[in-house]
């Protein structure tokens, strides 16, 4: 057995935080069974409401007290060469922190290219049908661990032009909104700290991605580039959503090195299903039904401009 992480830049050393503490803020992180958040804590599925762990408010947050960012998954392939690979799997129990059905997941990770790293989760539930949304939350700091750097100076480009709106407690409206001419628009290279201050408390919003321009079955998702180290990343994945997180909540922690996490260390950049879809008719929906095959794949790409 062994504790899963894809340990970023600016993740933490993981002995205690992950598991023991729980003070880690889903730092490198694969997240589920539904990332994000639902509404209430509960949904209702083929007329049965089903109940679910508060642990964001009065809402469940990355799939509830005990999501998959605090269990042990088992490392199942690890292969070298130029390709080198390793997948991680999880079975996840009928009725885990809420949620219906048997549902088994893996996470391979591959160094697919230079500069480039592939993340495949796909899940298959077993004995009754659930909701299914996972997602991995590195946080991204390019400057480098022991920079002391904050993202705000950080150029963002989001190939999307509609996010999904939230009330005061983060819970998606159900519209879906332009972001041209407001504070989210990072169509074109943007500063985040340009207008994060027109935004309270910081970003945290889901975009709604666009279509693919070819018939390249990936959407690319956003592009970070870093002034001070030349260093830039861009996504591409097979989702439709992609949460844009500031580290807004982050409060002097202790990371790598000793190194200090506080408030705008990182960037989080969690490509998704839409927010509390189990809950918002006219998203798309996040049900899969036994032995449906659940897929999201993720690649990085590093580059160095100057």
């Amino acid at each position: 057995m062994a504790v899963f992480r894809f340990v970023s830049r600016k993740a933490a050393d993981p002995s205690n935080c992950y598991v023991q503490n729980g003070t880690s803020p889903y730092f490198g992180a694969i997240v589920g069974r539904v990332a994000n958040r639902i509404k209430d804590g509960e949904f209702t599925l083929d007329g049965k409401t089903y109940h679910l762990p508060k642990n964001d408010g009065n809402n469940t947050l990355h799939g509830g007290k005990r999501g998959f960012d605090k269990v042990l998954w088992r490392v199942t392939r690890l292969r070298k060469g130029p390709r080198p690979t390793i997948q991680f799997t999880y079975h996840s129990r009928d009725g885990e922190q809420g949620f219906p059905g048997v549902l088994d997941v893996s996470a391979t990770y591959t160094l697919s290219g230079p500069g480039e790293l592939t993340l495949e989760i796909k899940a298959v539930p077993r004995t009754k049908p659930t909701p299914v949304s996972l997602a991995q939350h590195t946080y991204w700091n390019l400057a480098g661990e022991a920079s002391n750097r904050s993202i705000l100076s950080n150029k963002v480009t989001i190939w999307a032009h509609s996010i999904t709106p939230v009330d005061k407690h983060l819970i998606p409206t159900g519209a879906i909104v332009p972001v041209k001419g407001t504070p989210y628009d990072f169509t074109k290279p943007t500063v985040v700290g340009k207008k994060i201050n027109d935004v309270p408390g910081g970003y945290d919003i889901n975009y709604v991605l666009d279509r693919p321009k070819s018939k390249h079955w990936l959407r690319r998702a956003v592009r970070v580039k870093d002034d001070f180290s030349g260093r830039v990343l861009d996504l591409w994945t097979n989702n439709i959503g992609l949460q844009f997180y500031t580290s807004n909540q982050i409060k002097k922690i202790v990371g790598k090195g000793g190194a200090i996490y506080r408030k705008y260390a990182g960037l989080v950049l969690e490509t998704q299903a839409f927010p509390d879809a189990v809950d918002q008719t006219n998203f798309p929906s996040i049900i899969y039904r036994p032995g449906q095959l659940y897929r999201h794949v993720m690649v990085y790409k590093f580059s160095v401009e100057k």
